[in-house]
C-alpha cells in the first residue's frame, strides 16, 4: 500500500518531489526552455531572425526580431529569476498569442495540414495558461512567505 498524507490528498513520494527545491526551478525552466533556446538562437543569427519575421509577414522585420528576442530572453530570465512573472509570463503568452495567430493559421488550412495546426495552436493556449499558473504559484509563494503583519 502506498503511504498517504494525512489528508489522504497525495501519496508522500509525490509530496516530497513537489515540495523539493529543484522542482520549482525545474518546472519553470521546463515552461522557458523553447523561448530562452530560441532566443538565444536569434540572438546569435539576427539575420535568420529577421527572414522568420519577414516570412510571418510581420514589418518591420528587424523590430519584431528584437521585440521577440528581448521578450524570449527578458522574459525567460525574469521567470527563471521568479521577479515580475505576471509581467514576464504575459509578455510571453501576448508573443505567444501573436506567434499562433501568425503561423498555426489553421482557419485557413484543410485535412492534415489544418489537424497539424490547430493542434500546435491549442499546444500554444496551454503554454500561455502554464504563464497565468506561473504567476499565480508565485503570488501565493510570496504570500505565504509574507510577515504576519498582526
Amino acid at each position: 500500500m502506498i503511504s498517504q498524507t494525512p489528508s489522504g490528498s497525495n501519496p508522500r513520494w509525490v509530496n516530497a518531489v513537489l515540495e523539493h527545491p529543484a522542482t520549482w526551478f525545474l518546472a519553470r525552466l521546463a515552461l522557458v526552455c523553447a523561448y530562452l533556446i530560441g532566443g538565444l538562437t536569434k540572438l546569435f543569427d539576427f539575420p535568420s531572425a529577421i527572414t522568420e519575421q519577414a516570412h510571418f509577414g510581420l514589418h518591420p522585420p528587424g523590430l519584431w526580431a528584437v521585440v521577440t528576442i528581448v521578450v524570449e530572453i527578458g522574459g525567460s530570465a525574469l521567470i527563471l529569476w521568479g521577479r515580475l512573472v505576471w509581467l514576464a509570463g504575459g509578455a510571453l503568452a501576448v508573443l505567444t498569442l501573436v506567434a499562433s495567430l501568425v503561423a498555426e493559421n489553421f482557419w485557413t488550412m484543410q485535412g492534415h495540414a489544418r489537424f497539424v495546426a490547430f493542434n500546435g495552436f491549442l499546444e500554444h493556449i496551454g503554454l500561455m495558461g502554464g504563464f497565468a499558473l506561473a504567476a499565480i504559484l508565485v503570488q501565493q509563494r510570496q504570500h505565504l512567505q509574507e510577515p504576519d503583519p498582526s
